[in-house]
């Protein structure tokens, strides 16, 4: 990360700014994500939906969803277990430091280009497939700037820290302080000694769990469990007379 971001950086945590961002924010985020999806789902059920545009185009989304669909699914688990679980509950299964961050370190990179690159096919197909494109709205296109650069900017994180660099243990700042958050403890000092990069995919990362309830990322919290307990669809014909006369070989004769 060049010296002039790194001050800018630095300059806007001075203060109280480390309280804003690390504190104020995530707190905001986080009411805004529940409370937004409340909204949407009692004012705007029908507008809960992919808005899937597969009937136009087949060929390119067959290879960019499937790809960054498992590629942040994995992205997600990845987190959920890094960010969530304490160092010293991995330690004690047998896990070591070490391993632990080889396998996160390779697991994440492979899981955030898959992701990355089925984002760029979805959006190359959004942009260049006439009928796609002239469904995409202003919100879509916001949506996919915000995703693309929260998911750069972690690979990017974790190309520069791990592999390029010499290595950063995030468990040891950015988890203690996302766990912090959950206690009612926040500790903003655990992200100010992060890495440039990991400060910023942190900050994307909220703007963008802020703006997910109005968009059609909502998709992503539904799943069609009534399907396992509705009950048959029966259909039944109109003809009261089906199945009482024998089906017509042609034409019917008209007279003698």
């Amino acid at each position: 990360m060049s010296a002039p971001v790194q001050s800018v950086t630095l300059a806007v945590e001075a203060g109280n700014g480390g309280i804003l961002l690390w504190v104020v924010l995530p707190y905001v985020a986080l009411a805004v994500f529940v409370l937004g999806h409340v909204w949407r789902y009692r004012y705007d059920k029908f507008g809960w939906t992919t808005r899937s545009s597969q009937l136009y185009e087949n060929r390119l989304l067959r290879i960019g969803s499937p790809l960054f669909h498992f590629g942040i699914l994995v992205v997600l688990v990845g987190h959920i277990g890094g960010l969530g679980i304490p160092k010293s509950w991995t330690e004690a299964v047998g896990i070591s430091e070490h391993a632990y961050h080889i396998g996160a370190v390779v697991l994440g990179t492979v899981a955030g280009v898959a992701t990355l690159g089925g984002l760029a096919i979805l959006v190359y197909r959004r942009r260049t497939v006439g009928p796609v494109f002239s469904a995409t709205t202003k919100n879509d296109k916001a949506m996919y700037v915000s995703l693309t650069a929260t998911i750069a900017l972690g690979l990017a994180a974790t190309v520069a820290a791990n592999i390029v660099g010499g290595g950063y243990d995030y468990r040891e700042t950015i988890s203690p302080w996302f766990r912090s958050l959950f206690y009612l403890r926040p500790d903003p000092d655990s992200m100010t000694g992060a890495p440039v990069l990991f400060r910023l995919h942190a900050l994307s990362a909220l703007l963008l769990f802020a703006a997910w309830p109005f968009t059609r990322l909502v998709h992503m919290l539904t799943a069609p469990l009534g399907y396992l307990t509705r009950p048959y669809i029966v259909y039944r014909s109109r003809d009261t007379r089906l199945g009482t006369r024998a089906p017509r070989r042609g034409w019917d004769r008209v007279g003698s």
